[in-house]
């Protein structure tokens, strides 16, 4: 099945740099572009792409809110965020905003190709070294309202298991690494996610790691 992908960013080169890389993929396929956040916010309705990749400063809207906007009408919808060591600042407000991950612009065309891949296949992109070192300052030092209450309210009905995989989920292990670590199936792992999933009223495992965080299951560092 071929990934249909939006690219999002102000710059020219920049999307036709990653659309070329993209397209080279048998995989994956650049179905539409936008210039702002408002256009992206269009394109994805039109186009209903499995991923959107999405930069944060644009004009007219920026990127935040677009993935803000994109999240509200569909919550099942994929948006990879682009950003430099520039804009650090805005990716825990990306997150918060529901994106699935994100990627630093100077990447490798093979992982732009598997963020794409992992993001799409309904995975958080949160495993890189840099990606977690970042989560976790940003979630030490935010100051914003917790993502949500309601979560929070129902840590308690957890099990001591589905703790254990949370904190692991935070960590950035994948399905397949929390099941060796933990000495179970993959399918037992999925059955967990899922429940913890319902059970604190998260959408995917980038809010359960950002909500690990913010209730300090895991510590920066």
């Amino acid at each position: 099945m071929t990934i249909r992908v939006v690219i999002a960013d102000d710059q020219m080169m920049v999307r036709e740099g990653f659309s070329v890389l993209l397209n080279a993929m048998p995989d994956i396929e650049v179905v539409g572009e936008a210039v702002n956040g408002r256009e992206a916010v269009a394109r994805v309705r039109e186009l209903a792409p499995d991923v959107v990749l999405m930069d944060i400063r644009m004009p007219e809207m920026n990127g935040i809110e677009a993935t803000r906007e994109i999240i509200a009408a569909d919550a099942t919808a994929k948006v990879l965020v682009l950003t430099t060591f520039d804009l650090d600042e805005y990716v825990y407000q990306a997150l918060r905003a529901g994106a699935s991950g994100f990627l630093l612009k100077d990447a490798s065309a093979r992982q732009l190709a598997d963020g794409v891949r992992v993001v799409a296949s309904g995975e958080a992109l949160l495993a890189p070294t840099v990606t977690r070192r970042l989560i976790h300052e940003f979630s030490r030092l935010s100051e914003a309202p917790r993502l949500m209450p309601a979560a929070h309210a129902a840590y308690g009905e957890l099990t001591e298991r589905e703790t254990e995989v949370l904190v692991l989920i935070a960590q950035g292990l994948s399905n397949s690494e929390i099941a060796e670590r933990l000495v179970v199936a993959d399918s037992t792992v999925k059955t967990h996610v899922s429940r913890i999933l319902v059970k604190l009223g998260l959408r995917d495992r980038t809010q359960a790691a950002v909500f690990a965080y913010e209730a300090r299951l895991v510590t920066p560092g």
